[in-house]
């Protein structure tokens, strides 16, 4: 799995804007904050504006805000916004795959490749992030010795 720079500033932003919630936040102060050009985050807020993450508020007090609170997004959600689905392989749901021989028991491990994803993106909030509360299971994972490794 591989999250693109357009992923990494989506969940920079909701981030951002939990950490603000339920104020409004412009996006070129969330661009200012974050470190991410601006013209590619007004796409980004576009797309979570369109799944619902966010809303758009015009005027003097106006920007962008989460929909829902903060504990109610996960980084999952985010992700699927600007992204699409979590595992692709070969641009294919590991669900829709088969293969035969020898290789029929890799459709299990790209499943529970997908599976582990979610586990992570699916159970950590905005909220997690935004507080620096993480999931004791993410936090666990993180802190195993190869965890921070390059293989």
């Amino acid at each position: 799995m591989k999250i693109s720079a357009r992923g990494d500033y989506a969940v920079r932003a909701a981030v951002e804007l939990a950490a603000h919630h339920p104020d409004p936040v412009k996006a070129k102060d969330l661009a200012t904050i974050q470190d991410v050009p601006h013209r590619f985050l007004e796409g980004i807020l576009s797309d979570l504006r369109r799944t619902g993450i966010v809303a758009s508020q015009r005027g003097g007090q106006g920007g962008y805000r989460l929909t829902r609170e903060p504990n109610a997004i996960s980084l999952g959600d985010v992700v699927r916004a600007v992204e699409g689905p979590l595992v692709f392989v070969r641009d294919s749901r590991p669900s829709d795959l088969e293969y035969p021989g020898s290789a029929k028991p890799l459709l299990e491990v790209w499943v529970a490749l997908r599976a582990a994803v979610r586990d992570v993106l699916d159970t950590t909030t905005l909220a997690d992030v935004a507080g620096g509360e993480l999931p004791a299971a993410v936090k666990e994972l993180s802190t195993q010795s190869d965890a921070w490794e390059n293989f």
